[in-house]
């Protein structure tokens, strides 16, 4: 492949992507990544840039199947990734955020840095499973109390997704919130409904 030809190399490259050559996809990888996520990085931060960049290179297995060759390759990428961009964009704009910037109670918060890790991690010490904890009713009882007890759009998004085996695409469209605010939701909901689970181990009581 001519270095000096990139229109014929792209021609070559997409055939051999289109039809399934795994190593067309590697060679694309490599030769376009570092532009895509100049590309990418234009409309936000590196981390979420790299996170835009592989969600394109996932929709390019299918989308390849598509490309007619009106541009080349490389700003056919490049148009992807913005658009991918901008969408991302729109969504964070469009989030919910009284819930999400709620302080969390101050039992809970000390249990967390301020990237969210725990600090001091939950002391379930059972090797029981989920199932036979929850056999135990007066847990169970605990656990709808405090699910009771969670703001509208946590319970909802942890009932949706857990209990009810929802993937996470269905549950953003139905609470009609963005992926990463769904994100946060969960691990809300997730943190208090763990240390209601340690307390209860430790004290017997709800």
């Amino acid at each position: 492949m001519s270095s000096s030809d990139p229109m014929g190399g792209d021609a070559a490259l997409v055939h051999r992507m289109q039809s399934g050559d795994a190593d067309a996809y590697r060679d694309a990888v490599r030769r376009y990544t570092p532009g895509m996520l100049a590309v990418a990085r234009y409309y936000t931060d590196a981390s979420n840039a790299e996170d835009i960049v592989q969600d394109c290179w996932a929709t390019v297995v299918t989308a390849i199947h598509g490309f007619e060759g009106r541009a080349n390759l490389k700003t056919w990428l490049h148009r992807i990734v913005a658009n991918r961009a901008k969408n991302v964009l729109r969504a964070r704009h469009r989030e919910q955020t009284t819930d999400f910037s709620d302080m969390l109670d101050p039992d809970l918060a000390n249990r967390f840095k301020p990237n969210g890790r725990w600090a001091i991690p939950p002391k379930l010490t059972t090797n029981e499973s989920a199932e036979k904890l929850l056999e135990n009713g007066a847990l169970s009882d605990c656990l709808d109390k405090h699910l009771s007890r969670l703001p509208e759009t946590q319970r909802s998004a942890l009932v949706l997704y857990e209990a009810h085996q929802r993937q996470s695409e269905d549950v953003c469209n139905i609470l009609d919130v963005s992926a990463s605010n769904l994100r946060v939701m969960l691990h809300r909901a997730r943190q208090k409904i763990f240390l209601m689970v340690e307390h209860f181990q430790e004290s017997g009581e709800c």
